[in-house]
Parts: C-alpha cells; structure tokens; sequence
C-alpha cells in the first residue's frame, strides 16, 4: 500500500448535452426562457426579492419538464448523462429510478450573483448552459470538507487539484455540469454586461 493514498472524491461530471444539434437546441431553449420570464409575473416578483438584478423561475415555475415539449426534450436529453454518472458512482437503487423532479430557468444580467447553498431533497443536481457571454461566471465549488477542518493550517498559493479548497467550472454554452446535491456550490457576481443563461435541475430516486 502507497504510503499517502487519497480517499472520499467528488466527484462532478461534465460533458457536452448534444453531440449534434446543440445550437440549434440552444435557440429554441433561449427563445422559451425569455418568453417566460416575460409572461412569469410571480416569478419577476419571487426573483425582485429573493435574487436581486436577474430572474429565475425556481420560485414559481420550477417543473417547466412537465409542461413545455422544449424541456422535455432537455430532460430526456440529460437523463441519459445522470445515468452515466449514476454508473460512474456506482450506486444501487435496488430497482428503483433517478427522474427528474424540479427543472428552473436562471437568466444572470450583469452584477447578478448566486450565494453559496445547496439542494436539499435531492441526490443528483445539475446545470445546462444556454448562453454563455466571453468572461461570464462559471460555478464555484466549495470542499465539502470545509466544516471540520478546525485547525487546519491555510494551503500554499499554489496547490495540486487534489487540495484546492475551491473549483470552479468555466460556464460554456451547450455544456451540461452534474453533481451530488449535498454539494455546496455558487455563482459570483456577473462581471459582464451581457445577460448569463441556464437552466438548473434537481433528480431523486422513485
């Protein structure tokens, strides 16, 4: 046995959603987002409140998979990459399922920001990416670890990926980013003027 040997990874997937098509896809999801955003009066009033300078539909439209033929599509599309990842963490359902059960539009224009949480009652998470302006916010992930390291001496500027405290995932148009819901996670501050849009969704297992 090595003499230091890493234990307990995170693990994040990412990948492409299409392999054909995407921006065509992309089109249309762009299109749907500012339509409903435009007819989402709740939502404009859930987000005026609760995220300050954008709009999100997690406050009044959060399951847009089960009434919009166009996030249907996107579901049907991501399940396949929750199926891979499921693979990959080598769980057992024991016959049972990972579906789809919150889908919600996020549109960041400049200054916008998402603070550090998480998504309880769920067990895969995730993030497709509709548009993506040059040098917009990614999504920062926080070392689950965080909470117990008490003492722990500061890292050196310069670490491995193995120790680094934070990561964070350029945002990239037709890209899909899955991760285990107990995963704190955040988007800074948009720093520029074009709006930021994607779509995030919760699965659990039935």
């Amino acid at each position: 046995m090595k003499r230091i040997q890493p234990w307990f990874p995170t693990f994040i997937y990412g990948d492409r959603l299409l392999r054909k098509g995407g921006a065509a896809f992309n089109r249309e999801l762009h299109k749907e987002c500012h339509q409903l955003r435009d007819f989402d009066r709740e939502g404009q009033r859930w987000s005026k409140a609760n995220y300050p300078g954008g709009y999100t539909s997690y406050g009044s439209m959060d399951k847009l998979h089960e009434f919009s033929s166009t996030f249907m599509d996107l579901a049907k599309h991501i399940d396949r990459h929750v199926r891979a990842y499921a693979r990959a963490l080598e769980w057992d359902f024991g016959g049972r399922r990972l579906a789809m059960t919150d889908c919600w539009v996020n549109i960041m224009p400049h200054r916008t920001a998402h603070s550090l949480h998480l998504h309880p009652n769920a067990v895969v998470s995730g993030t497709y990416y509709v548009a993506t302006p040059k040098g917009c916010a990614g999504l920062k992930f926080e070392d689950p670890r965080m909470s117990k390291f008490m003492a722990a001496p500061p890292r050196l500027p310069k670490t491995s990926d193995a120790n680094r405290l934070y990561v964070t995932y350029p945002a990239e148009a037709g890209k899909l980013l899955l991760f285990e819901s107990w995963l704190r996670h955040e988007v800074v501050a948009n720093p520029v003027k074009s709006e930021r849009l994607s779509i995030s969704f919760n699965y659990d297992w039935a």
